[in-house]
């Protein structure tokens, strides 16, 4: 049982720390008061793309230096602070991020270690390529985001735009190594996903999404099954795929096989000027 808790909490850890590399990737990454930091002046409304994380300050004076040092790093172009917090950063600086009013956003990782459970229909699937795989990867990505925005209460305005056009500049940075596949009904492109395969043994399956029109049909099931292929033929033999604990599609990836691991929390607000 303890021998089953260690190789529980390594491939935790391994996950985590996957997910951060994929994050990073495209991206500037320098180490400084005690974390991790990853900037992007040329796409500052994008959190993944700016946010610090491996956060090591636990003292009252390491967490006022860090603090400070974020607001060197960030001030004056980044309309945002981010932190991405989980079980190995110390409670402390959580605890301090609470107190001054940074709201939390959980992700709930989970992995798949043997084979995936359940069949796929055969879909046509192939790799973005062409610019105009990129254009119909962009049409979807954007309904995705104009979606997120509309629950969150916000119009989609000029600065939404900025933001879907800098989420696609970051997205692309990526590519290759992480690469996006895109399933068709009838010739057109009606949902996509992307993979990555890692590093020390773990890839990662990542940016799910089906057209609203075409859900329930099996298209997200092939495409798991896709990235979940194209991570092992690279090397992975643990596959990450990350979760809203708050949304459903958290019960499907369980029942294709995958299991949960660890929480993941992002601290952020927005700042003035």
């Amino acid at each position: 049982m303890r021998q089953e808790a260690r190789d529980t909490g390594e491939l935790a850890a391994r996950a985590l720390e996957t997910d951060e590399a994929l994050l990073a990737l495209g991206n500037e990454v320098f180490e400084a008061a005690g974390a991790t930091f990853v900037r992007n002046r040329s796409a500052p409304l994008i959190r993944d793309a700016n946010h610090v994380r491996d956060i090591r300050a636990s003292t009252p004076e390491e967490i006022e230096l860090l603090l400070a040092r974020v607001e060197e790093e960030f001030g004056g172009w980044c309309p945002h602070r981010r932190f991405n917090v989980d079980y190995r950063t110390p409670p402390e600086f959580a605890a301090r991020l609470a107190l001054e009013g940074y709201p939390r956003y959980d992700a709930l990782w989970l992995a798949l270690e043997g084979e995936l459970k359940g069949s796929e229909k055969p879909y046509e699937i192939r790799e973005v390529a062409s610019e105009a795989d990129w254009a119909a990867y962009a049409e979807m990505r954007e309904m995705d985001w104009q979606a997120y925005v509309a629950r969150l209460g916000r119009p989609y305005d000029d600065t939404e735009k900025e933001a879907m056009r800098q989420m696609l500049q970051v997205w692309r940075s990526k590519v290759p190594p992480v690469r996006t596949w895109m399933a068709y009904v009838d010739g057109v492109a009606r949902a996509y996903c992307s993979s990555w395969g890692g590093a020390e043994g773990v890839g990662q399956v990542e940016d799910l999404f089906t057209h609203p029109d075409f859900r329930h049909r099996g298209l997200a099931t092939a495409l798991i099954h896709r990235c979940v292929a194209a991570c092992r033929s690279e090397g992975a033999q643990s596959v990450v795929i990350g979760a809203d604990p708050t949304d459903t599609p958290k019960q499907m990836y369980a029942a294709m096989g995958f299991r949960p691991l660890a929480i993941e929390s992002g601290y952020w607000k927005r700042v003035e000027g």
